[in-house]
């Protein structure tokens, strides 16, 4: 049987989104329940992927199939695309599995040509209604199928609404809308070098073949690298019959939410535009009215809306985010999805949702993203600072949280200087899906144009970003980079800003802020992930600041702390910088000496703040020469304090230089050449354990042996400890319970993990280092070329980000299998920041890790993502 590569509408249903995309498998589903949705068929994801096969060139066959179907829609709706009298015309809108908002491309009012026009327009008798809906065709197919840039179009329709006196596009007549249209052909026409296309046929194919395209754009690739989308899922293309909420006053088209998408009130939510298209709505050109206004205006569209809406969300069991249109009077449903919305707005969904009985705490736990619980955890405004901040402007609040910072105009700047280690905020007269990156390194955005349900809205309350947006009160000069207040005040490029995107207020300067605690629909909801999860989580944490934060955030101990980051305070990094350039045992031990106190008052500090849980400390992991200046200027005056010659120290920093330090002389084969430095630490860990236990404090330490490549380095530095840690709870006659464990970082330790396990209590895997060894990628330098392997599509996301399942993941696997055969009871777990990422989550738990560490603002998000991963493991079981 052949395979089939487009459906109609009502041949779907919303269990086929990977064939139909989440579009057009919503469309289909809401054909099916009965709703007013235009006719339409689906290009299926798999035509997508076949023209990518096919060197980015539709297939006759594909396009023979398109035809067909068009025909059917042609004999469904009773109307031709490119008759003069009755013409069908249609919008091809993309629609990937996944809701992308934003990232790809739409176009209306395909099938318009210049006989069409004037044919259409003898019918409906609506001269500025078809010239309108045929200007704004040739705008889009220029911008989004061809590609050229629509500034030169809007230029132009700027110019001739001021040679008219027009404020708004509805205020140009019958006439200004011919006009406009002529002078877009004669862009068009400059641009391209040939006429505007007259065959509908032709521009149908081109506009199918323009969503292709875009699925591989650059926006629409990092949008699916920052939410781990495959780009092996395609895009589907949606081909509907177009209704006109551009037909005059009983019309228009809106956007609306069945609860509202930033608090998650059980309350209709949108915006709506008289006289208008779709796009209209999102790209924020006009102020729209609140979906309220609407029971006034149409009271019997605004009921029947009113109830569609009830029912979708009942049917999806989830908040819908809905598109509609009206045409003279009647209401037409063009989209429902489940909508985007902060992270507040989530949790009280998901709550209310399972007070109300609609779903159960395991489906309300799935409607969340943890990513998007980020956003809570970090600070907000201080109330006392917020009052005494001057507000410059007010605008709409898009999407709640603080975001301080220096503003910039582009999204470039923005991303350009946030590299460079500064807090921005993106300024915009209104966003674009071009600027995507920006809005993801930004602390905010500020736009002048554009509603609640404008692209920067939308945008940001999916990624978390605080948002002010329509805020007419500033004038902005994109060309000097200004931004001036009502008052007159100019804000410069680089100067400072503080947005509350929960009130719309914008505040001169930078406004402090504090931090954030988990309380009310957050700790309801946590309480059900904990209820779910088998898995525990840990934090890294090297300061009892990062224990105590960690631990309000819900962390069950200590996953990694580091015993390097301790060192590197001025008191501190003189001594050990002693250790290091001691020429004799003795010398270091005496140093070593010296630097005991300060490790063990850290690590009873660390047990206390995480009693009675686990603490794991990794033994010193890094080169030595790290710990020691580079530059003549800094050796010099070391060299005095060291009491050395500065000859002799410089000579000691070059030898312990090396070529390929991250694999040279660093993590377990210190303490093979230097014992002394395993003694000392030991004896930190363990006399620090003792000393609580006698305050009443319980505590397990777990001692870990990094950088373990064969069993004998583990023995090796596990004998040390093991003699050192006896031999000091003998002498104390104390009963304390230590672990010995060590870190899988390297594949050969991962391949042999039967024979290390024999010794160890625990593995815990280190991913990152794992990664860099597994690839052979520098960590540090991959950066460099990463971004030549996304556009190229070698790779979808930074492995050192998004755990490798395929290659590390496999070594993980074998690691676990071969290290619960030789050891059924053994401990393990992942540290590192895969330990805070979903998608590595789900994988730790498909293999059986007891417990996932990450960093204190990640706890949160870990405990909701194994709390997902345990459900999805016992739902396929």
């Amino acid at each position: 049987m052949e395979k089939k590569y487009v459906y109609l509408f009502s041949e779907g249903n919303k269990d086929m989104k990977e064939l139909l995309g989440g579009k057009g498998a919503n469309l289909a589903e809401m054909t099916g329940l009965g709703l007013p949705v235009p006719r339409g068929f689906t290009v299926t994801t798999e035509a997508c992927n076949k023209y990518y096969q096919d060197k980015e060139v539709i297939d006759e066959a594909v396009k023979n199939e398109i035809y067909a179907k068009l025909e059917e829609l042609e004999r469904i709706t009773g109307k031709t695309l490119g008759d003069k009298k009755n013409p069908l015309l249609v919008s091809v809108r993309s629609g990937a599995r996944a809701s992308m908002p934003g990232m790809m491309d739409t176009v209306l009012n395909l099938g318009m040509n210049d006989e069409v026009a004037e044919g259409f327009t003898e019918v409906t008798n609506n001269k500025r209604f078809v010239y309108d809906s045929y200007r704004r065709f040739i705008q889009m197919f220029a911008d989004v199928v061809k590609g050229y840039p629509k500034s030169s179009f809007e230029r132009r329709l700027d110019e001739i609404k001021e040679e008219k006196g027009a404020k708004f596009d509805t205020d140009l007549t019958a006439d200004d809308m011919v006009e406009v249209t002529s002078e877009f052909k004669n862009i068009y026409k400059e641009i391209a070098g040939e006429d505007f296309p007259q065959d509908p046929k032709v521009q149908l194919i081109e506009a199918v073949t323009a969503v292709f395209r875009s699925w591989n754009n650059e926006r629409a690739i990092y949008y699916r690298r920052m939410n781990d989308i495959p780009s092996s899922w395609g895009t589907a293309v949606n081909v509907q019959e177009m209704v006109y909420g551009n037909r005059g006053n009983t019309s228009g088209t809106g956007v609306a939410f069945t609860r509202n998408p930033a608090t998650g009130e059980n309350k209709l939510y949108g915006e709506y535009l008289i006289n208008a298209q779709g796009e209209d709505v999102v790209a924020g050109i006009r102020t729209p009215e609140p979906i309220s206004k609407l029971e006034d205006t149409m009271p019997e569209v605004y009921k029947e809306f009113a109830k569609i809406a009830k029912t979708l969300e009942n049917h999806y069991k989830d908040m819908q985010d809905m598109e509609f249109t009206i045409e003279d009077g009647h209401l037409f449903m063009l989209q429902t999805r489940n909508g985007k919305r902060t992270a507040t707005a989530a949790l009280k969904v998901a709550v209310d949702m399972v007070s109300e009985g609609l779903i159960t705490k395991s489906e309300a736990l799935l409607k969340v993203e943890p990513k998007q619980l980020d956003s809570l955890l970090h600070p907000t405004f201080n109330a006392e600072a917020l009052k005494k901040g001057e507000v410059i402007a007010s605008g709409l609040a898009a999407s709640p949280g603080a975001g301080a910072g220096k503003i910039y105009f582009t999204a470039e700047s923005v991303t350009e200087h946030t590299k460079a280690g500064e807090k921005t905020i993106l300024v915009r007269l209104e966003t674009s899906p071009e600027d995507i990156e920006g809005m993801n390194h930004a602390e905010g955005i500020l736009t002048i144009r554009g509603g609640m349900t404008s692209h920067a809205a939308v945008v940001a309350r999916g990624m978390g970003r605080c948002c002010v947006s329509g805020c007419g009160e500033l004038s902005i000069d994109e060309e000097t980079k200004t931004l001036t207040t009502k008052s007159g005040k100019v804000y410069h490029e680089g100067d400072e800003i503080s947005l509350d995107g929960s009130t719309g207020r914008v505040y001169d300067g930078l406004i402090k802020t504090e931090e954030p605690s988990i309380s009310g629909d957050f700790e309801t909801f946590m309480t059900w992930a904990d209820e779910a999860r088998r898995m525990k989580v840990r934090t890294n944490a090297d300061t009892p600041r990062d224990a105590i934060q960690a631990r309000k955030f819900g962390a069950e101990g200590i996953g990694l702390c580091r015993t390097e980051h301790m060192f590197f305070e001025e008191d501190r990094i003189f001594n050990f910088r002693k250790m290091i350039t001691a020429e004799t045992v003795e010398q270091r031990e005496a140093a070593l000496e010296d630097i005991l106190p300060y490790q063990r008052g850290d690590f009873e500090e660390l047990f206390k703040a995480m009693a009675p849980y686990s603490v794991t400390i990794r033994y010193l992991d890094p080169p030595l020469h790290e710990f020691l200046p580079h530059t003549d200027a800094e050796i010099k005056p070391l060299a005095e304090a060291l009491g050395m010659s500065f000859e002799a120290l410089k000579k000691r920093v070059e030898s312990l230089k090396e070529f390929n330090p991250m694999m040279g002389h660093r993590g377990c084969r210190l303490a093979v050449t230097y014992p002394e430095i395993a003694r000392m630490q030991t004896r930190a860990v363990i006399e620090a354990a003792i000393n609580v236990g006698k305050e009443g404090v319980k505590v397990v330490p777990e001692i870990m042996i990094p950088l373990v490549g064969d069993v004998k380095e583990f023995k090796f530095v596990r004998d040390i400890v093991v003699e050192e840690a006896d031999k000091l709870i003998k002498e104390a006659g104390c009963d304390l319970t230590y672990h010995v464990g060590t870190m899988i970082e390297i594949p050969r330790a991962a391949l042999t993990a039967d024979k290390i396990a024999e010794y160890a209590d625990f593995f815990s895997f280190g991913t990152k280092d794992l990664t860099q060894m597994t690839y052979g990628f520098s960590r540090d330098d991959a950066g460099k070329f990463l971004n030549d392997y996304y556009k190229n599509q070698i790779f979808e996301s930074d492995p050192f980000a998004k755990l490798d399942t395929e290659g590390v993941g496999e070594l993980v696997r074998i690691a676990v299998e071969k290290g619960r055969s030789a050891r059924p009871d053994i401990h393990l777990g992942v540290c590192g920041e895969h330990g805070g990422d979903p998608a590595s989550i789900e994988f730790c738990e498909s293999v059986g890790l007891d417990y996932v560490s990450c960093s204190p603002y990640r706890v949160p998000i870990a405990r909701l993502a194994a709390a997902q991963a345990t459900i999805k493991v016992n739902q396929n079981k």
